[in-house]
């Protein structure tokens, strides 16, 4: 049976795991290498039991616990190579790192994984699909200032997604950020806003999909209560009914031990 933990989801760290009780990768290591085995132990993981870890983009808050984290546990890493560039570039990789790049789709000890392109000013960033031995799929997609064809696809058919809802808009444009950060966010190479977040989840439901994770909310542009309440209000005028048609969950910055199962 597949398996979702999100370790860590937010600016100050990201971090996802996915089984299926005999295989389990990471995605993303945006904490220290002591804080990731921390809160795998916590949950039961043994972080040298990894099969891979898999990097979204260079930004720290992705990639800071990435090099010590694969030497210490002798985890393989995987990513874009326009990632590789970027993550040698902030020194978050060296010569010594076990990484390589990804192929169009891979397969790790059952698990199928499958990179596909966001839009975020870095240099080839991706979200990723994951395809467990019993057919099931999750989706992973956040830090993207907008949803391109190729992400839209990518999140169809998926039994459990978590895509970003990082800031209200409103919210962002009036509060404490300086004018070129606030363009930057909220700009087609930024982040997600809930407004664009909710759009999606009315279709991917609507497609079929009923596990729903909002992630990647920010501290000051946004609330766990007003990301939440944008996606239910979507979703309730397009006629869906939460606990009939949907689950829906916001991952804050440090999740429970309990884990999805899909």
């Amino acid at each position: 049976m597949a398996k979702f933990l999100s370790l860590f989801s937010g600016s100050s760290g990201n971090s996802t795991y996915v089984g299926d009780g005999t295989a389990g990768i990471l995605i993303d290591a945006g904490k220290t290498a002591k804080q990731l085995a921390e809160a795998l132990r916590a949950r039961e993981i043994d972080p040298a039991g990894l099969s891979a870890l898999f990097i979204t983009h260079e930004h720290g808050d992705h990639a800071q616990g990435l090099r010590v984290f694969s030497s210490k546990f002798n985890v393989p890493v995987y990513a874009t190579e326009g990632t590789i560039k970027g993550l040698k570039k902030r020194g978050y990789i060296d010569e010594k790192t076990q990484i390589y790049p990804l192929k169009r789709e891979m397969e790790i000890e059952g698990l199928k994984i499958t990179p596909f392109p966001v839009s975020h000013d870095t240099y080839e960033p991706c979200g990723y699909s994951v395809f467990t031995a019993d057919e099931r799929k999750f989706t992973i997609c956040t830090d993207t200032g907008v949803l391109t064809e190729q992400s839209r696809q990518a999140l169809s058919g998926s039994n459990v997604v978590i895509l970003e809802s990082n800031h209200e808009l409103s919210m962002l444009l009036n509060g404490p950020y300086p004018y070129p950060l606030k363009m930057r966010v909220s700009g087609a190479k930024g982040h997600l806003s809930n407004d664009d977040c909710a759009r999606e989840l009315v279709r991917l439901v609507q497609g079929g999909t009923t596990g729903l994770y909002l992630g990647h909310l920010s501290r000051e542009n946004n609330t766990p209560e007003i990301a939440e309440q944008s996606a239910l209000s979507a979703l309730q005028i397009a006629g869906l009914k939460r606990g009939f048609d949907f689950e829906l969950g916001i991952l804050p910055p440090v999740n429970n031990k309990k884990a999805v199962i899909f």
